[in-house]
């Protein structure tokens, strides 16, 4: 198992801090686009797998579900087509598209935040501790608690890391940064710990598919957890970009314009905390989106976060949904943890923007 670092924060602010005029005149009409890309990659991702269905059986699936079957006048599906698009595929596509809005945003809070462009969701240790609580409960034998052990775990790294930020002395992007590698390492080398001491049988493979990432057991419970968080507090913090258009001067900038810096700064990280539990909860570690997709939407948009954040969400809803898809295709009958092919598309593109040259650094 391993865990990823971010380097500390410099004095510049890590995340672009102009914005390209061509990018932000031009960048407004990238919002209707990605939504229908989002919708179409839904309907779409659906109807791929063995079983031979059609963007019409999905809506007629979808209505049918939703009581609309008979005044759209669409035909009803036969049960086993029902069941695989009803209880199989959008569950898991839908579950997926959520976890990928909101790790896009949390990647764009965290960045903004500690001006760390290697920033990403789980930079204060909360993808560790979530680890930790998971594979407490999976060497257990209670694998229904998993989810909440998940999201316990990664609160508890986030309790910890701030703790230790502020036991140093005034919490400062670089304190935040130090405290989460800190927290993140303990975290990881007690999950080893506990699988060297503990998983024996089938537990290894059930850890190793979590650690990795994986949506394959999405159910409507899943969609609803990932879903509410996503549209309760990725909203709430979608509506920061303001604040976080401050934040990327620095924390005197941001005061001089009247932002309480502090109070701001926990909240932001609590409700990163929170969101990001929720979703790792039901997916595990999926690594690279929230690195990777707040970059990429810069070079279209600009760095200004009322675009930004939420085009993330949206990007990275659609990157997320065909990440499955892949994951769970291109094996196929055997399926890959989704956490594999987000670092396997990650890591070059990653590579490919500091090719160009674009400042990131």
């Amino acid at each position: 198992m391993t865990t990823r670092t971010a380097a500390p924060a410099g004095p510049v602010a890590g995340p672009a801090a102009t914005v390209r005029p061509a990018a932000r005149r031009g960048g407004v009409w990238w919002l209707p686009a990605a939504v229908v890309a989002l919708v179409a990659t839904v309907l779409v991702a659906v109807t791929i797998g063995p079983a031979d269905l059609s963007v019409g059986d999905v809506a007629a699936s979808v209505a049918g579900h939703l009581g609309l079957g008979g005044v759209l006048g669409l035909e009803p599906l036969g049960t086993l087509q029902d069941g695989m698009v009803w209880q199989l595929r959008l569950p898991r596509v839908l579950t997926a598209a959520a976890v990928g809005a909101g790790l896009a945003v949390c990647g764009v809070v965290m960045q903004s935040l500690t001006r760390n462009p290697l920033a990403d969701p789980y930079l204060l240790g909360l993808s560790s501790g979530a680890s930790l609580g998971a594979v407490l409960v999976l060497v257990a034998g209670l694998t229904v608690l998993l989810p909440v052990a998940a999201f316990v775990g990664a609160v508890a790294a986030l309790v910890a890391a701030l703790t230790l930020a502020g036991a140093i002395g005034t919490i400062t992007p670089t304190r935040t940064v130090l405290a989460g590698l800190a927290v993140s390492q303990l975290a990881a080398a007690a999950t080893s710990f506990v699988i060297f001491w503990s998983a024996t049988g089938d537990s290894y493979r059930e850890i190793l598919s979590w650690l990795m990432g994986s949506v394959a057991g999405a159910t409507w419970t899943s969609v609803a957890v990932t879903g509410i968080a996503v549209l309760v507090l990725g909203t709430l913090l979608a509506s920061s970009g303001s604040v976080l258009d401050a934040f990327t001067f620095g924390d005197t900038a941001a005061a001089a314009l009247g932002v309480p810096v502090a109070r701001v700064r926990w909240l932001l990280l609590v409700g990163v905390a929170l969101l990001t539990g929720a979703l790792v909860s039901q997916s595990g570690s999926i690594g690279f989106v929230g690195l990777i997709l707040p970059h990429a939407v810069r070079m279209l948009t600009g760095a200004r976060h009322r675009l930004l954040l939420p085009l993330s969400a949206l990007c990275g809803a659609s990157f997320l949904v065909w990440a499955d898809t892949l994951a769970r295709t291109v094996f196929a009958p055997r399926e890959v943890p989704v956490g594999i092919v987000t670092a396997a598309i990650g890591a070059p593109v990653f590579a490919l923007l500091l090719w160009k040259g674009r400042r990131i650094a």
